[in-house]
Formats: C-alpha cells, sequence, structure tokens
C-alpha cells in the first residue's frame, strides 16, 4: 500500500514495480523508459487493452460471428523495480540526468522543453530562463 499518491506500486508482468506513470501512450513511453534506463534502473512496461465490446445476441439458426481480434495496447503503465524510486524525489532532488550528462528538470520531464536547462534554484530570475 502507498503512503501517498506518489509513491505506488502493482504487479506489472508478474514483477513487483514502483509506479512511475500510468495510462500513457506509447510516445511517452519511448521517451521515458531510455531516460531511466540511462540512469540504471530497470523499467517494466506493461499495456493496457482496450474492453472488446459485448458479442450481439444471436438469433436462432444464424452462425455467431466470430469475436474479433484483440487490439494492440493504447496506454501503458510504466514502472520500475527500484521500491526506492519517487518519482517526484527523482526530478527535485536532481537526481536523474540525461545521455548529455545534463539534470533532469520538470519542463524537461514534461517534455515541455526539447533539452533539459539546468537553472541553479538560487541563481534563478526570470530573465535567465528566456
Amino acid at each position: 500500500m502507498a503512503i501517498n499518491k506518489n509513491h505506488e506500486f502493482e504487479e506489472l508482468n508478474g514483477i513487483k514495480c514502483c509506479i512511475v506513470e500510468k495510462a500513457v501512450s506509447m510516445d511517452r513511453v519511448n521517451f521515458i523508459k531510455p531516460l531511466l534506463e540511462g540512469n540504471g534502473y530497470t523499467v517494466v512496461v506493461s499495456g493496457i487493452i482496450p474492453k472488446a465490446p459485448a458479442p450481439a445476441p444471436v438469433a436462432e439458426g444464424e452462425t455467431p460471428t466470430p469475436p474479433p481480434p484483440p487490439a494492440a495496447p493504447t496506454q501503458f503503465t510504466i514502472g520500475v523495480t527500484d521500491m526506492c524510486f519517487n518519482t517526484v524525489n527523482a526530478i527535485f532532488g536532481r537526481f536523474l540526468r540525461t545521455r548529455e550528462g545534463k539534470v533532469v528538470t520538470l519542463a524537461y520531464w514534461q517534455q515541455q522543453d526539447e533539452q533539459a536547462q539546468d537553472v541553479s534554484y538560487f541563481d534563478f530570475t526570470p530573465e535567465k530562463t528566456k
């Protein structure tokens, strides 16, 4: 059981994981997975398959139509096997790095910035971020 919403645990593909993000797109998975693996974490991704519609009732004498093949997952859950991992602590504690060695900022994590632009909290002024 999680202490708070930022530190959830779940079993993904039979492996106990600390949840990083839930219900994300494949593009988001392709961004987060290499970032976390580059920082030494073992990442587990589990797909959420949308529910198939209920089969239509079949009248007597008619042959039932076969069910459609299962759909490909459209949403995914990302987890890491390190039970101490917490996304908020990792970002604001400045523990995550990009491939170039720069600190991962909140804007970079949320994919609002193309590159991680680390600004010291003590030297922050609005002019330096532009």
